[in-house]
C-alpha cells in the first residue's frame, strides 16, 4: 500500500474509533457523523442535532490529505488526532497542524509538528 492510501486508512480508523466511543456515550438528540471523501482527500467528524430548542452543529475534526501530507484543519479532541497518527507510524514531517479559521498567522500546537496555513479559495455566492 502506498503512503497516501496508508494515511487514508489510518485517518478513517482513528476517526471511526473516536466516533464509536462518542456513540457509546451518546447524548439524546445529537448525532455523530463521519464523512470521508477520498477523491478529494477530506475527512470530517461532525456533531449535529438538537438540545432542547437549540440547534447544535460542530466540526469536531477536519483532516485533509494534500500533496502526500496530512493537514489537520480542526481538531477538538483532547490529545489531538496527530498523536494517534504518530503512534500509527505517520512521520512527523508528513503532518501539518493548520491555523484555526482563515487567519494568516499559524498557531503553534506542538513543537514537534509542522505548522502552516493551507491555501484557501474564497467562493463568492450570488443570491
Amino acid at each position: 500500500m502506498d503512503k497516501v492510501n496508508t494515511y487514508r486508512v489510518e485517518i478513517k480508523r482513528v476517526l471511526s474509533t473516536y466516533a464509536d466511543l462518542v456513540i457509546q456515550q451518546s447524548t439524546p438528540g445529537l448525532e455523530t457523523l463521519l464523512a470521508f471523501d477520498e477523491a478529494c482527500g477530506q475527512y470530517l467528524w461532525i456533531q449535529a442535532g438538537w438540545r432542547d430548542d437549540r440547534r447544535i452543529y460542530g466540526v469536531t475534526v477536519h483532516a485533509r490529505i494534500i500533496d502526500g501530507k496530512i493537514h489537520v484543519e480542526q481538531d477538538w479532541t483532547e490529545d489531538g488526532i496527530a498523536s494517534d497518527l504518530l503512534r500509527a507510524g505517520v512521520p512527523r514531517e508528513d503532518m501539518r497542524i493548520s491555523s484555526s479559521g482563515f487567519t494568516s498567522r499559524p498557531r503553534q500546537t506542538s513543537p514537534r509538528l509542522s505548522v502552516g496555513n493551507t491555501r484557501c479559495e474564497q467562493i463568492q455566492l450570488t443570491p
